[in-house]
């Protein structure tokens, strides 16, 4: 065991390990090889053996390296899951930042090109999604190309179904960023360093030879079970499931199995149970408060009726008087922080939890169950991944009360041996990559990485797929007398394949040579991460959708995996047809019954500011708000480089673009809600005022606004003067005098009304935009121009000569600006064909020429 303070590391570098005197076995076999070497590593260590170290002494490694101010230093940290960043980041915060390094937490859903965020951070914590989508403009780029070291935490997870691909693709195309700046800079040492950890595997020699570098495969560092500082005792339980019998059934009756495993492994300490369902979480705590009766002192019992006390659920309250409780994200956050107290306490004898327990609380038990090896995600029942089966186990053991722990887990017969070859390490790591390869090859091609099949399979010899397929050819669905040279061919057959499903919708065009190329559809598929799926659904397009069709339309299912639940159905049918309350614009036949139906209600509901008051509903509608914005911009960007025949379809989109980033509908009487520190009960009570525009709550006295929101001055105040900071626009249309049969000339002009207002203060964000798009009767689009505020605030206007064609079906046409962000109802949103003509805009109290973020505005019965 190394002792810290005799180590040669830089004193003012001691204090990361200022917790621990000394390094445990793990890291201490890895100190010279990550602080004293330069080398790529491979440490493979058992879940709780103080891995995380290593990452430390990489990053002070290249510190060492590097001269103050660290202007240039950039490390990666990547991991599976948001949480896991999350609790680097407040770690790597307090530790790393007083040496002067800052630290930046990647993981949302940001705009996909903001490369400023990682501008100023030397550690940046993400996920392989979100790097992903950071590094698919990696070329033009130069603060990808100052990362200096890329750690990659549980790196197993490359065989995830889901999501291992992603994590592939990333380290190999951190692998070619670096090959490319060493190309660039022959002279320049510009070395990037990968460090890797894993859970026991038995090929982590095939992960070392993925992470290999000019001086061969990645040091290999395999420390077994023995090391783990609380030893976990594994047990595995098959329990018999006929044919006949539904996932359902068989999760109902590991519920009566439970009290005879928590009295045989748990010692009396403290223990986690995970469930598959929420519903199943309360069932099973139910369950057990009437089978086992644990043997507690007064003191412990009046300890939990205190608990049981301070909490809102009744069931909950009733339990955790017999010293049980449940935790899972449909249970109020008070209600969750009393028991995650009662529990770290030690008072609280058993926990029942979903999976999600495991990846954002930090709960250790000296005794996990997981409950079932199957879970509902996507309306549909499946395996956990091995990412999820880590996190869970990982929580059996408390350094600081146990030398030892127990996970149990509970599975049925047939698949017991599977197991327990997954918790001994001796479940081969394979690829997952050619699962996923399309939506993979068309972010290289977009990048330039491939630009025809010889160089796609120069792109997957870089992969892991590449290394597995070598050495068991058959899991790929390869023959197994191939040689090198016939696996290679069966690779570049595969990547034909896919090459020639992104042709089949014009994502990427090839030659009679095989050379590729991006089309602008494929461009747009890989800077907004959308599905190939998805995109199959955008070409189905016709052109004439409304805004109703469009959100019915599957283009958005295909993205996002969500659950109907059988109690939510209630809550989405009320939502979807009731005569005694408000429900969505749009209502759907029969009752709800699919996930499809589920996202489409929820959006409406969302756009329609209907309450939701079931806390599951609200976070499933914030990740569909979170795809939907990004998905949604595609959409209208993907019909416009399309075709000038859809002209509906297109206008629509970018409606439904601004409704996703607005969270309204188009003319929805809620305008309020969009303005800072204005939520759903303040924007209700501006309704029922009959304030249901920005105009009208403008023309308000302050006053009487803090009366109608039951606010304090200066409220009124503020909220005025944000909506006086927004931009006023106004569209001006002149015909030009020269007559012509087949076509007209047009002057169409875009004048920001309170220009000089704006170049002080305003209120929208810098990249705020309108568009203009102008349509005629034959549903074609006669023009379109993105016009920015920034743009539009150096001169206060913008105008533009348009010729215009006659239509076959009528001589209108159809003028819109349409905001890329925000939504402003009109007092009567039916009326928008409109021959009311004006002198004086500025004085005319007529609906059409209220210009403040006019959403439709149509100028009929041009002469053509």
């Amino acid at each position: 065991v190394c002792i810290l303070n005799q180590s040669n590391t830089d004193a003012k570098f001691r204090s990361v390990f200022k917790e621990f005197p000394y390094f445990n076995y793990v890291q201490s076999k890895a100190l010279d090889d990550v602080l004293y070497t330069g080398k790529n590593v491979v440490a493979c260590a058992p879940t709780g053996s103080g891995k995380t170290v290593l990452f430390e002494l990489a990053i002070i490694r290249l510190l060492m390296e590097t001269t103050e101010p660290w202007r240039n230093v950039k490390a990666v940290y990547m991991a599976p899951i948001k949480a896991l960043c999350s609790q680097r980041f407040e770690d790597w915060k307090k530790k790393f930042e007083p040496l002067g390094l800052s630290c930046k937490e990647l993981t949302g859903d940001t705009e996909i090109d903001d490369f400023f965020e990682i501008q100023d951070a030397h550690i940046i914590m993400t996920t392989p999604e979100k790097w992903d989508s950071m590094t698919r403009k990696w070329r033009d780029n130069c603060l990808l190309q100052l990362v200096r070291l890329f750690l990659i935490d549980e790196v197993h997870v490359v065989k995830d179904t889901t999501r291992g691909a992603t994590l592939e693709v990333v380290v190999s195309r951190m692998k070619a960023v670096h090959a490319f700046r060493a190309a660039e800079n022959p002279q320049e040492d510009v070395s990037m360093r990968f460090v890797a950890v894993s859970a026991t595997i038995p090929n982590i020699k095939d992960i070392a030879d993925w992470l290999c570098d000019n001086r061969g495969p990645a040091t290999c560092l395999e420390m077994d079970e023995s090391h783990r500082p609380v030893k976990l005792r594994k047990v595995v339980l098959g329990f018999p499931c006929s044919s006949n019998q539904t996932e359902f059934k068989f999760d109902l009756s590991l519920n009566y199995k439970m009290a005879n495993i928590i009295q045989t492994y748990s010692d009396q300490k403290p223990t986690l149970v995970f469930c598959s369902t929420r519903k199943g979480v309360q069932q099973s705590a139910a369950v057990l408060a009437k089978d086992a009766r644990f043997i507690m002192r007064i003191e412990h019992k009046q300890r939990l009726m205190k608990y049981a006390n301070s909490l809102l659920d009744s069931k909950l309250r009733d339990l955790v008087t017999f010293g049980v409780g449940f935790h899972h994200a449909g249970v109020d956050v008070s209600d969750r922080k009393v028991i995650e107290e009662a529990f770290t306490m030690g008072d609280l004898p058993v926990l029942f939890t979903t999976s999600t327990l495991a990846m954002g609380v930090n709960l250790p038990a000296h005794l996990v169950v997981i409950k079932s090896t199957m879970h509902y995600i996507g309306g549909a029942c499946k395996e956990y991944s091995d990412a999820d089966m880590l996190q869970m186990i990982g929580r059996a053991g408390r350094p600081q009360f146990d030398t030892s722990a127990t996970a149990v887990i509970m599975t049925k017969t047939h698949t017991k041996d599977k197991y327990m070859q997954f918790m001994n390490g001796a479940e081969i790591i394979e690829s997952s990559l050619h699962t996923h390869l399309v939506e993979h090859l068309n972010a290289e091609i977009v990048l330039h990485t491939i630009s025809d099949v010889n160089m796609a399979l120069d792109w997957i010899r870089s992969t892991f797929l590449y290394i597995r397929a070598l050495k068991n050819p058959k899991h790929y669905g390869f023959s197994t007398d191939l040689d090198r040279c016939g696996i290679e061919a069966k690779l570049q057959e595969l990547c034909l394949k896919n090459l020639n499903s992104l042709a089949s919708i014009g994502l990427v065009s090839m030659d009679e040579d095989v050379n590729i190329k991006a089309t602008e559809a494929g461009r747009l598929m890989a800077r907004y991460c959308v599905a190939f799926d998805t995109m199959k659904q955008f070409s189905k397009v016709t052109g004439t959708e409304t805004l109703p069709e469009l959100v019915g339309i599957h283009w958005l299912f295909t993205q996002i995996e969500l659950m109907l639940r059988v109690n939510e159905k209630r809550t989405l049918n009320t939502l979807n047809k009731d005569k005694n309350r408000i429900t969505i614009r749009y209502p759907m036949e029969g009752k709800i019954k699919n996930n499809e139906m589920k996202v489409n209600c929820l959006i409406q509901a969302q756009f329609g500011s209907i309450p939701i008051q079931e806390f599951g509903l609200t976070q499933d509608t914030g990740r569909i708000f979170r795809n939907g914005v990004r998905i949604s911009r595609c959409l209208a960007e993907f019909l416009n480089q399309r075709s000038k025949t859809g002209f509906s379809a297109l206008l629509n989109s970018l409606i439904l673009a601004k409704c996703f980033s607005a969270k309204l509908w188009e003319n929805s009487p809620y305008v309020s809600k969009q303005l800072e520190k204005i939520g759903l009960t303040l924007s209700a009570a501006m309704v029922n005022a009959g304030l249901t525009t920005f105009s009208k709550i403008e023309k308000t006295n302050a006053r009487e606004l803090e009366l109608i929101v039951n606010r304090h001055p200066p409220f009124g105040n503020q909220i005025r003067e944000a909506i006086i900071n927004l931009p006023k626009y106004e569209v001006c249309l002149e015909q030009l005098p020269r007559y012509n049969v087949a076509t007209a000339e047009i002057v169409v002009t875009v004048n920001v009304k309170n220009h000089e207002q704006l170049l002080s203060k305003r209120t929208a964000p810098d990249h705020h935009y309108v568009t203009m798009i102008i349509g005629d009767c034959d549903n074609n689009v006669v023009f379109l121009q993105k016009l920015t505020d920034l743009m539009l605030l150096k001169s206060g206007s913008w105008s533009k000569k348009i010729e215009v064609a006659k239509a076959s079906k009528g001589e209108e046409i159809n003028v819109n600006l349409v905001s890329s962000e925000y939504d402003s109802s009109q007092s009567d949103p039916g009326k928008r064909q409109c021959n009311h003509l004006c002198k004086n805009k500025d004085q005319c109290g007529h609906d059409c020429c209220e210009f403040f973020f006019v959403l439709k505005l149509s100028i009929a019965q041009l002469t053509l």
